[in-house]
């Protein structure tokens, strides 16, 4: 009851015009950041810091939040319209909403997105209400060599998104590792894969990466594997098929449910919270759906469950800020920094020092979510019609995106050669039967699993030993070597089935 009256208190207290039009704000330029690839969640906020200067505190925070949120909502419009991802937490959604709009199901797939995205991220905030403090110090009990556990699990679970074919995602899974190691070894500081190149002392951006393999690949499939202009039309958008059937919202329901519940518990982990909780949420489906094989080719369930994991995490990363003050991501870093710059510190005593604050955020949050509903779902239409613009149109339109949003991530030239190189890679390679989906988890991935690594190593003086025998670390690794063995076993037997069928 005590809850329940304090978010009373949070309501009264954003129910004031400056904050009502301050989440407005933030929610719209969120979606526009999360629909236009390059700019990032980070970098939004990061420009539109300045302005909440003038602002009350808690319009301030208010803002800066309904952005990050906001984001979360925007970044699948171009992952299923033109396989582009706005965000990298939008790669799974490529899987199977572009598939959908090729055949004429993209406004199905945008309301299903704003429908999941909404409850989940209502889910969340009702979880970050009532569990906020409980669930802070549960994720304390996490150190380095549990991060590295973590990922070690999630690369060798995760590296079958897309297709049957272990061994191939493997290999992509590992090239995918390798890309993040290169630049400035994050601990030492040590150069690393550079080959005496400048820029890539920086590293190479997800953004990039995810444009070149995903945008630009498909560029060049469609205009060399197609042999007309017939052959690239879209199928015609009736007015019916603009939004969800009853059978597939159906078939939401449960992965919208179980997407929630792990976006948000992954939410809780320092890292790319909301891009691994959708990888999780994906692989949670395909594993549990009655029909597999129509992941990757248009089901409704590989968007409901890792938007509902999308908008779920971007809850949870609120978590560990508002209790304990500790920022696990980069967008939650400039939150603080929100706080700080308005003379506020967050912490364990936030919540009796300045309960008009945090209840204020976190009712912002619920009306947030309202406001993207009312701004996103009547255009769905809209944003399905662009399927409708020729192809000699729409490929040059795509092709911009990608190069401003490459350009946009360090306004390097370098990195448009990197996205073309990246996308005649992925194009190549897409005809051997390599799925991109494991490259983009290698690439996340690969930065927590060696830091991970490396400060467990430091902290157990060099002794493997030491993190292995740790009591949450420990059983990670036995069950990351047991699906690891599994897997390889699984492949051997089925290589010998195949041989004796054969003869």
């Amino acid at each position: 009851m005590d809850n329940f009256s304090s978010l009373l208190l949070g309501f009264e207290v954003i129910f004031n015009t400056e904050i009502i039009i301050a989440a407005i704000i933030g929610v719209c330029v969120g979606t526009l950041i999360g629909v236009l690839p390059g700019i990032g969640t980070t970098g939004g906020m990061a420009l539109l810091l300045p302005i909440t200067f003038t602002l009350n505190p808690t319009a301030a925070i208010v803002m800066l939040a309904a952005i990050y949120y906001g984001a979360m909502y925007g970044g699948s419009t171009t992952s299923i319209l033109v396989n582009v991802p706005g965000e990298a937490a939008s790669v799974m959604t490529t899987l199977d909403g572009h598939p959908m709009a090729r055949k004429g199901r993209a406004g199905a797939a945008l309301a299903i997105t704003t429908i999941a995205s909404f409850i989940a991220g209502t889910f969340g905030v009702v979880a970050l209400s009532f569990f906020a403090p409980v669930l802070s110090r549960a994720a304390l009990a996490f150190g380095p060599p549990e991060y590295f556990a973590i990922a070690l699990l999630g690369l060798i679970i995760l590296s079958n998104l897309v297709g049957n074919q272990p061994m191939k995602s493997m290999l992509m899974v590992l090239f995918g590792v390798m890309i993040s190691t290169i630049g400035l070894d994050q601990i030492s500081g040590v150069e690393r894969l550079d080959f005496g190149v400048d820029p890539l002392l920086r590293g190479i951006s997800f953004t990039v990466i995810a444009m070149g393999v995903f945008g630009i690949s498909e560029i060049l499939y469609t205009l060399t594997k197609k042999k007309s202009e017939d052959d690239f039309e879209i199928q015609k958008i009736r007015l019916r098929d603009l939004y969800p059937t009853k059978q597939e919202l159906k078939r939401t329901v449960m992965p919208i449910a179980r997407g929630g519940i792990v976006g948000f518990l992954v939410g809780l982990l320092p890292g790319p919270a909301a891009t691994l909780g959708t990888f999780s949420s994906y692989a949670l489906e395909k594993k549990v759906s009655k029909h597999p094989e129509e992941f990757g080719h248009g089901a409704i369930e590989g968007i409901a469950g890792p938007e509902a994991a999308n908008n779920a995490a971007s809850s949870a990363t609120m978590v560990p800020l508002l209790s304990l003050g500790l920022p696990f991501s980069p967008p939650m870093a400039l939150l603080l920094s929100g706080f700080i710059i308005h003379g506020i510190t967050p912490g364990p005593s936030l919540i009796t020092q300045h309960p008009d604050m945090f209840w204020g955020l976190i009712a912002s949050m619920y009306i947030g979510n309202v406001f993207l509903v009312i701004i996103n779902l009547p255009f769905v239409g809209v944003f399905a019609s662009l399927l409708k613009i020729p192809i000699k149109i729409l490929m040059p339109i795509i092709i911009i995106i990608s190069f401003t949003g490459a350009f946009a991530v360090n306004y390097s030239v370098f990195d448009l050669f990197l996205l073309l190189l990246f996308g005649v890679f992925a194009f190549f390679v897409r005809d051997f039967g390599f799925s991109m989906a494991p490259l983009a988890v290698g690439v996340v991935l690969g930065p927590v699993l060696e830091e991970g690594l490396v400060q467990g190593l430091i902290i157990g003086n060099g002794n493997f030993i030491e993190m292995v025998s740790r009591p949450i670390a420990g059983p990670i690794i036995g069950i990351a070597i047991a699906v690891l063995l599994f897997n390889f076993i699984t492949q051997i037997i089925k290589y010998f089935r195949k041989g004796v069928v054969q003869k």
